[in-house]
């Protein structure tokens, strides 16, 4: 079992503060309604009696023997059985002309011992007060008449009569809301624990680190940019000191320190699934690397659903896919220009039936090495890597290759099985990328920021 931080824990909770809000809202509304609105008053009266068996006993019981106390204790438990008999309630019932059954009024009676005493309370709960204390004094008279009758008993004193409540006894507001408020709290923070416990997204950079034996060679937070252009991902280009920009460049930095003794020419960038970012790291990194003065390729790789061509806005009428399928000698007719300075694009092209076919073959290792011959970086943007087998096949012919993960959305078993995946053909993993990075979250958030979107 994977062991529980206690601040990360509290961190994912504030994602529940709504919940919280509306939980506890909605649960103090239920009780207000029903304690003011259908909640029937009780009301309950009470009486208390005692037994004696010598005939000397007064109210202070000066003058009972030990022997008469102790009799009288040992036999409470005989006269409460005796005081909600049938025998008793059946003439209280018949006393006072009520219209309810022994069975219904033994529901609202409630008699026991006080403390080790020879002593009976007697309590009596209902709608009407006035009945309420009505019923419990009738008890304790016809209850002494049948004592005094059964065993002989001539001391049996009310010591307080009943009187009519003023308060209902089931007048719980306070605790109900009380009650409504720990319930609704820890509710959330129960369904918010499992959620978390259950989670298998990756949610730091560490837990890359340690679980999965790979470097995080970048980390880039959420983009707080806004363009004019609604949809435009080219942050790098738009908004070149934006912080998620300095990211960027940082990532390329880092790829560069991880080849010391050759330079890289060819960079696969990969995910494990679908929606984690790729296409938008690719996109970036190849503007990073072309803002250096180095002449840079992007190709996209992606071959059942690549999309770079709709972030560059450029027609996708042919591309790598119909390149394979064709003479290379043509290669000049499918690289497109940018708007991007020392920025070339091949795109995916028509989607063909058989794309892991197509990246295997030798003519895609010839053009590999041809587009490696004429540009100083080229950047393969290949599809994700869970269930399909083309950047498993073309990573084995780069220089490096990254995997892209989604903060609090990658699963950490997949990016295992993606990195064992990857290493079995050979793939030189330079590490991971770390995308989406919550702000508020991350130890990163405080880094300068070096620009402000509208300033520019």
């Amino acid at each position: 079992m994977d062991e529980i931080n206690i601040k990360d824990f509290f961190s994912y909770l504030r994602h529940y503060i709504l919940a919280f809000v509306i939980l506890v809202v909605a649960a103090v509304g239920v009780v207000l309604i029903y304690d003011t609105a259908f909640k029937k008053p009780i009301y309950q009266a009470k009486t208390t009696i005692v037994i004696a068996k010598s005939d000397n006993t007064d109210l202070s019981g000066s003058a009972a023997t030990l022997n008469d106390i102790n009799a009288s204790q040992k036999l409470v438990s005989t006269y409460g059985e005796i005081a909600k008999s049938e025998l008793v309630l059946n003439q209280v019932i018949e006393n006072l002309g009520l219209h309810v059954n022994v069975k219904e009024l033994s529901k609202n009676l409630t008699i026991k011992q006080v403390d080790d005493t020879a002593i009976l309370s007697i309590a009596v709960k209902d709608l009407n007060a006035r009945l309420a204390a009505t019923i419990a004094n009738e008890i304790a008279e016809v209850f002494a008449k049948e004592v005094k009758t059964i065993y002989k008993v001539e001391n049996v004193t009310q010591l307080s009569v009943a009187v009519a409540p003023e308060t209902a006894a089931n007048n719980t507001l306070s605790r109900d809301l009380i009650l409504a408020v720990v319930v609704a709290v820890v509710g959330v923070t129960g369904f918010a624990f499992l959620r978390f416990y259950l989670d298998d997204t990756i949610k730091h950079g560490d837990d890359v680190e340690k679980m999965v034996g790979l470097p995080i060679t970048g980390q880039i937070l959420k983009s707080d940019v806004k363009t004019k252009r609604a949809g435009s991902e080219l942050i790098v280009e738009t908004s070149p000191k934006a912080i998620v920009s300095e990211n960027i460049k940082s990532l390329r930095t880092n790829l560069q320190f991880t080849a010391i003794d050759k330079e890289i020419e060819t960079i696969l960038v990969t995910s494990t699934n679908a929606g984690e970012g790729k296409s938008f790291v690719s996109a970036n990194l190849a503007i990073s690397f072309a803002q250096t003065d180095k002449k840079v390729l992007l190709v996209d790789c992606d071959l059942r659903k690549g999309r770079l061509h709709r972030v560059f806005n450029i027609p996708n009428t042919e591309g790598l896919s119909n390149l394979l399928m064709g003479d290379l000698r043509n290669l000049g007719k499918f690289v497109r220009s940018t708007k991007v300075k020392n920025l070339d694009l091949i795109t995916c092209g028509t989607y063909p039936p058989n794309p892991s076919e197509l990246l295997a073959s030798q003519k895609n290792k010839r053009l590999i090495k041809v587009l490696g011959d004429h540009y100083d970086v080229v950047i393969f943007d290949g599809a994700p890597v869970g269930g399909l087998a083309d950047s498993v096949i073309l990573s084995s012919f780069m220089d490096e290759t990254l995997i892209v993960v989604k903060d609090a959305n990658t699963a950490k078993n997949d990016l295992i099985l993606a990195k064992d995946t990857l290493e079995k053909v050979g793939a030189n993993v330079a590490g991971v990328v770390f995308n989406m990075v919550n702000r508020k979250s991350s130890k990163y958030y405080n880094y300068y920021y070096y620009g402000d979107a509208k300033q520019r």
